[in-house]
């Protein structure tokens, strides 16, 4: 199948033409091999020598305490930054639509 206003290059992805003789499966050279000798896995490796770790020299200080949360002045911090955070918030649409209003006024009038 051809269209008139077709590029040549792009014949490789069109469709074949239906009335073509089909391209079947391409036949196999060799049967496949069945029955032959199983896998007998991969090769046993040699134990590591009874030396092979490097020498322990320094021992870490174990870990300190973390020091204990005040939950109450967390929560009072996470109410002041979520006010000041809705402050901003009201502020910038607030300015928003002042300049808004202006530019469709000036379209408008």
């Amino acid at each position: 199948m051809t269209s008139p206003t077709s590029d040549p290059e792009d014949a490789y992805w069109q469709r074949p033409d239906p009335a073509a003789e089909s391209l079947g499966r391409p036949e196999r050279d060799a049967p496949p091999v069945t029955g032959g000798p199983a896998y007998p896995g991969p090769p046993r490796t040699d134990p590591p020598a009874p030396g092979w770790r490097p020498p322990t020299i320094a021992h870490p200080p174990p870990p300190r305490a973390m020091p204990g949360q005040d939950i109450d002045a967390l929560d009072e911090a996470e109410g002041s930054a979520r006010t000041v955070t809705y402050g901003v918030g009201l502020v910038a649409g607030a300015i928003a639509i002042i300049v808004t209003c202006l530019l469709c006024a000036r379209v408008f009038f």
